[in-house]
């Protein structure tokens, strides 16, 4: 072998071994420090999501960025006084059932009396079925409430249907009981 295929080979080895460090680099400078299982939790139930004490806990209705809710002129914590505001559903249904007629008439009367007033309608599912199969129903939830809302004479304007699916459940548990619970539309003021 002669000396310059000896240099040929070496560098050739050389630029495959800075390529590979070069590659290397760049695929860590791409990598993300951010966790995208660490949530922002609002505790608005007055028990601390996080444990006790500092922004995010003991009911203080503060983030865990310390972003305080916006108070809405007419309501107490963003939220219309003395109505109430969840809409429960049967098993794999999204039918308003009857009985949750006079909860829609009075958030109807609000947002008519209030046309400034602005409502999420977060639709909510139970852990049963697949994660896209849930955030559907949730949200033909959503809508069915809005809908009902609209019927009633409130604006289109003043509504946004959302759906959460199964991920925030308002009762833990794999029981009927729980299940329940977490099958629900919440009128959640803005």
């Amino acid at each position: 072998m002669s000396l310059n295929s000896v240099s040929t080979l070496f560098t050739t080895r050389r630029v495959g071994v800075v390529a590979a460090v070069l590659s290397a680099a760049l695929l860590a400078a791409c990598g993300s420090n951010v966790k995208l299982d660490d949530v922002p939790v609002v505790d608005r139930t007055g028990t601390a999501a996080n444990g006790a004490g500092g922004p995010g806990g003991q009911g203080s209705g503060v983030d865990q960025r310390g972003v305080a809710g916006v108070q809405v002129p007419g309501t107490n914590g963003n939220q219309p006084q003395a109505m109430q505001r969840i809409v429960y559903f049967d098993y794999d249904s999204f039918e308003v059932k009857q009985e949750f007629a006079g909860t829609l008439e009075a958030n109807a009367r609000y947002l008519k009396a209030n046309p400034s007033a602005r409502v999420n309608l977060e639709g909510h599912t139970d852990e049963r079925g697949g994660r896209e199969y849930n955030l559907a129903l949730g949200q033909k939830r959503a809508e069915a409430v809005r809908r009902s809302l609209s019927l009633l004479g409130v604006g289109e304007a003043q509504m946004e249907a959302v759906s959460f699916g199964e991920e925030k459940p308002a009762q833990v548990g794999g029981d009927e009981a729980a299940w329940s619970k977490n099958r629900r539309v919440e009128l959640t003021y803005r």
